[in-house]
């Protein structure tokens, strides 16, 4: 059973950070991209960051530029995502997910989806 589990959400303040990260098991995930989604109260789920299966290239959003580090170990099967100057504005759930297609990840299409974890920033 394919499974995509996230740890390390939690409740800081702005301008601090957290890192998330992403378990998959279940399956070889060689070939499949990595990412990140977020979902705030109220809005769609929008792309965050993606990686290529081999590392090589990373996507993010506008939003998150700067701010946001993405990487991976093929090793561990583990994504992590790494949220500095973290701000009120990226409070949400987020979502890691595994796409067979890097590029056309962001359409937020992906075949598998963790639970999610949720992100507080308070002002």
């Amino acid at each position: 059973q394919v499974q995509l589990v996230e740890s390390g959400g939690g409740l800081v303040q702005a301008g601090d950070s957290l890192r998330l990260s992403c378990a998959a098991s279940g399956r070889n995930f060689n070939g499949y991209a990595m990412g990140w989604f977020r979902q705030a109260p109220g809005k769609e789920r929008e792309f965050v960051s993606a990686i290529h299966w081999r590392g090589v290239s990373t996507l993010y959003a506008d939003a998150v530029k700067g701010r946001f580090t993405i990487s991976k170990s093929s090793a561990a099967n583990t994504v992590d995502l790494q949220m500095d100057s973290l701000k009120p504005e990226d409070t949400a759930v987020y979502y890691c997910a595994a796409d067979p297609t890097f590029q056309t990840m962001p359409r937020g299409r992906s075949k598998y989806w963790g639970p999610g974890t949720q992100v507080t920033v308070s002002s």
